[in-house]
């Protein structure tokens, strides 16, 4: 209940709506909702259109024009449950872009999503702010973030730092950021980042010697493999 949200220096209490369009994330969107590509692309006209039972012609080419634009003109008679994950997030920046924002909110918009189809959402947004669009996301990818985004802000619960990434990604930010021990890797332009595994050595407690009786040995055993530490491979960050 307290602080206040700006955009361009105006704060949002008390004024009307802003020009801003939200990507959701995927894993938030009820797929069994029966809807087509056209119909959600078209629900984005809903701050100028009102909730109308009918779009008119007009709007309808809108919508096929921002799916042309996205490259999805031909799924626009699809299910939207029917679709690819990077073809289904394609859909929801259409009815972002339809609102025809300033600035762009996204949650996550490579999760869920295969490598490939990640690098292909973040140059999209990449040509979108070439365009004019102010773009803000949240992610956790870090790598992809490392290679496309130009300004960064870490956040948990308070803003640890922002900047470049290549100025932001450190050991003691990251590590700070995300409460674990985090590794930074610059190699030949690339910045790598990956969390260091943890190394734990067990060995069997056993209970105090009975006065009068010799010391029982140690007891030394393999380790379980459940209990081996796991070690994650590295991603390699692909520059744009």
């Amino acid at each position: 209940n307290q602080g206040d949200v700006a955009i361009d220096g105006k704060s949002l209490r008390n004024q009307p709506a802003p020009h801003v369009g939200y990507v959701p994330q995927l894993e938030t969107v009820d797929w069994n909702f029966p809807v087509t590509v056209e119909q959600v692309v078209l629900m984005g006209r809903v701050r100028r259109d009102g909730w109308l039972p009918w779009h008119s012609r007009a709007a309808k080419r809108e919508a096929h024009a921002v799916l042309e634009r996205l490259e999805i003109d031909h799924l626009a008679g699809r299910h939207i449950r029917n679709l690819s994950g990077g073809q289904q997030q394609r859909v929801f920046l259409a009815r972002a872009l339809i609102a025809q924002p300033e600035l762009l909110v996204l949650d996550e918009p490579t999760s869920g999503v295969d490598m490939r189809t990640a690098e292909n959402v973040l140059h999209l947004l990449a040509d979108l702010n070439r365009q004019g669009i102010t773009i803000l996301m949240t992610t956790h990818d870090l790598n992809s973030a490392a290679a496309h985004v130009p300004w960064v802000v870490c956040i948990n619960r308070r803003v640890i730092a922002e900047g470049a990434p290549e100025d932001v990604f450190t050991d003691a930010v990251l590590s700070e950021t995300y409460q674990g021990e985090m590794m930074v890797i610059r190699h030949d332009g690339m910045i790598i980042v990956h969390q260091k595994p943890h190394h734990h050595t067990h060995r069997d407690i056993l209970p105090d010697p009975v006065p009068g009786h010799p010391a029982p040995r140690t007891a030394a055993r393999s380790p379980d493999p459940a209990e081996a530490p796991v070690t994650t491979e590295v991603p390699h960050a692909v520059a744009g």
